[in-house]
């Protein structure tokens, strides 16, 4: 059990206070209601990008890190669909500065051209590197596009496009936070070595003073239902061929939420699911297999992604996975894995709690959910799961009718013609390749099987060409 105590202040800001006089050091934990999905369509990554501008200095405080540092203390941040969260650590001896620090970047951060332009910058690399660059980097950027149609979570904590953060200017800047940033829509969680009556004080003198702003009232639209199957298929320089398959699930206030986290965890939650011992260790389909989820606010995506074992079809791993989505739909989980799955769930939510930085960022989401007091129940709506729950909401997900088809992404790994070219059997190879790569060639593959070796040299000549300047090659189908 979490003992805390909540108090809040006249302008909105929520503080919570949860004492653990085991420890010297205390956090302070800010949690802002905001994240990717309360962004303008046309101007995403913005939640994202404020993650790194708070770090940017304040109008009083130029530079966040050094006094922080002198005081023995660490910070960082996330940012996800939901929300952003910023935490400190420090001895609690020299809890005010945490206090000073992040007072004053919630009441006046320093907001110029050249901060914007440096973490601009900054944003622009990373969603280079991770999302451009990076093998399978670009799935779920397909992905959410592919799953949603209308719901902000159809793009990335990053952002949707490049240009969106490059063409950012400091008045949209400027907008997004005092919109967002302010007292009335943040909570503040202090845990550690430290009592109820000097937090409310320490709040009062740095916080309370902030002016409000105004709630901000979230009006999303709503994901229509999904009235058919969607599928991309993709071919990129990747190691081994991806298949990425996701279905819609409750959200996480939702009264399923919780079988549907479980159901995850038999499915793929580590090497003794059934899909890694099926389609991994006995049919050695895949090199590896998994099974999760986001924990989204709104109705979110259950995922099953894998890479495929080289030379394997993609149709014969799809159907493989399928058969296991049958299986568990009819005859639902076994007892001793419903059990197994519980226990792990139990261990893990353990272990988080001996950290007070994870007692701090949890009690700081629980109480964004509705009540910080949740958190102190969240075992007993695990534990209450039965099997038959499970197999329902099994069935409920991976309904074969149109209200909840599945979306998957197929991403094969480009074929080298040059080695093609020399091998000996050559037709042979190209069509083994082209099929391996799951590239629709429908248009002229009747006539491959006629053509000569003169012109399917330059067929392929064609296609190195192409492949060489064009690294990505993507085609959306519709089923």
């Amino acid at each position: 059990m979490i003992q805390f105590e909540r108090f809040t202040l006249q302008n909105g800001l929520r503080v919570l206070v949860h004492t653990d006089v085991s420890t010297p050091m205390a956090v302070v934990n800010v949690l802002y209601d905001v994240g990717a999905r309360d962004e303008n369509p046309q101007q995403t990554g913005f939640a994202h990008l404020f993650e790194h501008l708070m770090f940017g200095g304040s109008v009083n405080i130029p530079d966040y890190d050094e006094p922080l540092q002198m005081a023995g203390g660490e910070n960082n941040a996330y940012t996800t669909n939901d929300l952003t969260n910023y935490y400190i650590q420090l001895p609690a001896d020299n809890l005010e500065t945490a206090f000073w620090l992040e007072s004053d970047r919630m009441l006046s951060l320093a907001f110029s051209e050249k901060s914007l332009d440096v973490q601009r910058k900054v944003v622009c690399e990373e969603f280079k590197e991770h999302y451009l660059n990076k093998p399978y980097g670009d799935v779920w950027h397909n992905m959410r596009q592919l799953a949603y149609q209308v719901h902000p979570y159809q793009w990335m904590t990053i952002g949707k496009e490049l240009s969106h953060i490059e063409q950012a200017k400091l008045q949209n800047v400027k907008d997004f936070f005092f919109k967002h940033y302010t007292p009335c829509n943040a909570i503040l969680v202090v845990a550690g070595h430290v009592h109820a009556g000097q937090v409310l004080a320490l709040a009062e003198k740095w916080f309370g003073g902030i002016p409000a702003g105004t709630k901000y009232q979230r009006q999303l639209p709503q994901e229509p239902s999904q009235a058919k199957a969607r599928k991309k298929e993709m071919v990129s320089n990747v190691p081994l061929d991806l298949l990425c398959k996701t279905w819609h699930m409750p959200g996480r206030l939702d009264k399923n939420y919780h079988a549907t986290d479980l159901l995850t965890d038999i499915l793929g939650g580590n090497n003794s699911s059934r899909l890694y011992q099926q389609l991994v260790k006995e049919q050695k389909l895949f090199v590896h297999l998994d099974c999760y989820h986001f924990g989204s606010s709104d109705p979110g995506l259950l995922t099953i992604e894998g890479k495929l074992t080289e030379g394997v079809n993609m149709e014969q791993a799809e159907q493989a996975i399928q058969q296991e989505i049958d299986k568990i739909c009819k005859e639902g989980p076994t007892e001793q894995e419903l059990q197994k799955v519980k226990n792990k769930t139990e261990s893990s939510i353990a272990f988080e709690d001996m950290s007070v930085m994870s007692r701090a960022a949890s009690l700081a989401y629980y109480e964004l959910l509705g009540d910080a007091a949740w958190m102190n129940t969240e075992l007993d709506k695990y534990a209450a799961v039965t099997a038959e729950q499970m197999q329902a909401e099994a069935k409920n997900i991976f309904r074969k009718d149109i209200e909840q088809p599945n979306n998957s992404i197929v991403l094969s790994h480009l074929f080298d013609c040059c080695l093609l070219i020399a091998h000996p059997n050559l037709l042979l190879n190209v069509l083994r390749s082209l099929n391996s790569a799951s590239v629709n060639f429908r248009f002229f593959s009747y006539s491959l099987y006629f053509l000569f070796n003169i012109f399917l040299f330059s067929f392929l000549h064609s296609v190195r060409h192409f492949l060489q300047s064009t690294l990505k090659l993507s085609q959306c189908v519709l089923e």
